[in-house]
C-alpha cells in the first residue's frame, strides 16, 4: 500500500510540474566579435514568408543589458529569428532555430553583423 501511495505521489507531482513550466526561449543576440548586444530588437516569425516580409512576428522583445530577450509561455515550434540594432542584424539569412521542446526552458544565440 506504501509503494502504491508513493507511486500516486510522484506521478501527480510529475504532471504537475509539467502544467507548471510553461515553453520558454531563453535567446542573447551576439555581435559578431562574440559581444552581447543592449538593445537589439528581436522578433520571431513561424514562417519564412513573414520573417522575409518583416511581418506578422509571433512574438518580439528588446534585448536586456546582458543581451538576453527571454519569451515565456510561446508555442513549442520552430522559429524564425530577426535580431537588429542600427545597422546590424542578420537579416537575408533566413535564420531558424530548431524546434522548441515543449514545457522546457529553451535557449538560442543569434549573431548580428
Amino acid at each position: 500500500m506504501k509503494t502504491v501511495l508513493t507511486l500516486c505521489f510522484v506521478l501527480a507531482f510529475q504532471l504537475a510540474d509539467a502544467q507548471i513550466i510553461k515553453t520558454s526561449l531563453t535567446l542573447t543576440v551576439r555581435d559578431e566579435l562574440g559581444n552581447t548586444v543592449e538593445g537589439a530588437e528581436v522578433k520571431l516569425y513561424e514562417t519564412e514568408a513573414d520573417y522575409l516580409a518583416e511581418k506578422n512576428p509571433a512574438a518580439e522583445a528588446i534585448a536586456d543589458k546582458k543581451g538576453v530577450v527571454k519569451f515565456k509561455d510561446i508555442k513549442a515550434a520552430a522559429f524564425y529569428v530577426l535580431a537588429r540594432k542600427g545597422d546590424k542584424d542578420n537579416a537575408g539569412g533566413g535564420e531558424q532555430i530548431g524546434k522548441l521542446e515543449a514545457n522546457k526552458f529553451n535557449k538560442a544565440t543569434v549573431v548580428i553583423q
